[in-house]
């Protein structure tokens, strides 16, 4: 197991509160920033919100920026950390890029509930990699996780899902996210991501072989779980590898489904953007697993949740 170790020092916020309207009023929530050095890295932490305590883990490629407006939708019933994985956002660089590496990022976050003041276990949101994370993490400390709800990751596919035929592909599109990225690594901002087309592209490789092996992490967990999954994480072409790509998505849930039919699942009718594209969506559905305060899940064009299976 990675060694994990690691301090919280407070850092001053260059905006220490988030507005919140409600009710005709503003409500201002409190957001304080902290930092977590462990394993050469410093990881930069964000609490908010009030409620139940809520840990929301990004994803490869993502950050606390680009989850802002999810972030900020759940922070009116929950106390909200969030942060920033290694070479993501305003955390650090570093001089590898794994699952394993990546999980210690997690670990190390919430190594540090005395620093947080977390009162209860937190519930764990992940969204793509890092639902894989939360699994893994639960399935390794699962009395310190009251529950999970993952968005379009922690899929136990039945194949792989990078075959010889994408690989071509998948660099072209690891290149392409770098490419992109290069302009924020220059300004160095808030969504910028220092990993490289190899690291993306090792990643997703990585990624497959794991997934491989989810169902055994699973049936460690004994906390709720629900999952909110895009219904064509591929996109919604009837060309090319997509069909081939969102058929292999949903065959991966229903083998989870079958073998664990307590995993509440919603789908959504959307693509792997779907906690920027849709995020009041996917926070009403998941403020309805974690509250059950929000009622009946919003209905869009070509949503299933499970219970229309039944």
């Amino acid at each position: 197991m990675t060694t994990r170790t690691g301090a919280i020092t407070g850092m001053p916020s260059g905006d220490d509160g988030e507005r919140d309207e409600r009710g005709g009023r503003t409500v201002r929530h409190r957001v304080r920033h902290f930092t977590v050095h462990h394993d050469g890295v410093t990881i930069p932490v964000s609490r908010g919100g009030r409620g139940r305590p809520l840990v929301l883990c990004p994803g490869l490629n993502s950050t606390q920026a680009d989850l802002h407006e999810l972030t900020g939708l759940l922070r009116r019933d929950h106390d909200v950390v969030t942060f920033d994985l290694r070479g993501h956002g305003l955390a650090s660089a570093a001089d590898r890029y794994s699952f394993d590496a990546f999980l210690s990022d997690l670990g190390a976050v919430l190594a540090e509930p005395g620093c947080l003041g977390l009162p209860s276990a937190p519930v764990l949101v992940g969204y793509s990699l890092g639902a894989d994370l939360a699994v893994h993490h639960a399935s390794e400390h699962p009395d310190t996780v009251a529950g999970l709800v993952l968005i379009d990751g922690a899929n136990p596919l039945p194949e792989p899902f990078i075959t010889a035929v994408d690989l071509a592909g998948f660099r072209t599109m690891a290149e392409d996210l770098a490419t992109g990225q290069e302009a924020e690594r220059i300004r160095g901002t808030a969504r910028q991501v220092s990993l490289t087309a190899q690291d993306i592209h090792g990643l997703n490789l990585e990624m497959d072989v794991i997934r491989s092996g989810l169902l055994d992490r699973y049936r460690k967990i004994d906390c709720p779980i629900s999952m909110v999954m895009s219904s064509a994480i591929a996109g919604d072409s009837g060309e090319g590898r997509a069909p081939r790509h969102n058929r292999l998505w949903r065959a991966g849930v229903e083998r989870l489904v079958r073998e664990q039919p307590h995993i509440s699942t919603s789908w959504l009718d959307a693509d792997h953007r779907l906690v920027f594209t849709h995020a009041p969506e996917v926070a009403e559905l998941i403020l309805s697993h974690t509250t059950g305060s929000a009622g009946r899940p919003v209905e869009l064009a070509g949503e299933r949740t499970d219970a229309d299976d039944r």
